[in-house]
């Protein structure tokens, strides 16, 4: 069974500083039939102003990832990441994804600090497989060339090269698809699948997505990417 949310159909909310587009609810946008799918509580499109962003607040039980289409994001955490002397630099750009585990608690901030360029990135949040975690951080790095034409897994529960390390029973892939470019695979029953165009634009089981557009999968034997335009785009394999 396949489930068209259109790119139109999302909350919106725009700040100024930061223009945000959520696919489930959040914050102030409240909508009963849009409250998550599966473990995935949370797709949050986000464009943040040159030298604005995200004051320190807090989270707690939740798996954070970040994922940068456009820009750099500047990250930094009660767990010393992104400060001098901190364990991870706390910057990603482009091909990088980020997980922070909020766990018991944690509190962070996230800018983008250029003048002039702004930052778009997508922020995921998948419920964790309990809570009571202790907080932590990773950042990997994606080549472009793991992406071009292919499905890379870039989150995992399992710890793999190339990925971030999810305290969760669900797995993300990444991936580009431009021209001829196509990707079969099977999909395990009795899962949830999810996909989320970031832009550009392809057709996913016959069905045309666009910039924005998601596509919730049940009951399916496989999951067929093609026809690209430009398009980078988020699968989720998820916990139903």
């Amino acid at each position: 069974m396949l489930t068209l949310r259109k790119a139109q159909d999302r909350g919106h909310a725009n700040h100024g500083w930061l223009d945000s587009f959520h696919s489930f609810s959040f914050a102030d946008y409240h909508d009963p039939a849009h409250m998550g799918f599966g473990n995935l509580r949370v797709v949050n499109d986000d464009t943040i102003a040159p030298g604005s962003g995200f004051g320190t607040h807090g989270h707690r039980d939740m798996e954070i990832v970040s994922y940068v289409l456009d820009g750099a994001l500047a990250h930094q955490d009660s767990m010393g990441n992104g400060t001098a002397g901190g364990a991870n630099a706390g910057v990603i750009r482009p091909g990088d994804v980020q997980r922070m585990t909020a766990g018991t608690g944690v509190r962070h901030s996230e800018f983008n600090h250029s003048k002039d360029t702004p930052t778009h990135f997508l922020q995921l949040w998948i419920l964790p497989e309990r809570g009571g975690l202790q907080p932590g951080y990773e950042q990997v790095s994606v080549p472009e060339a793991s992406k071009r034409g292919k499905l890379a897994l870039v989150g995992s529960p399992d710890k793999v090269a190339g990925a971030v390390t999810l305290n969760a029973d669900a797995r993300l892939f990444a991936g580009l698809f431009d021209g001829a470019e196509r990707q079969e695979l099977p999909l395990p029953a009795g899962r949830l699948t999810y996909v989320h165009v970031a832009r550009g634009s392809l057709r996913v089981n016959g069905q045309p997505l666009g910039a924005g557009d998601a596509l919730k999968i049940r009951d399916e034997a496989t999951l067929v990417l093609e026809g690209g335009d430009k398009a980078e785009v988020l699968v989720f394999d998820l916990k139903p």
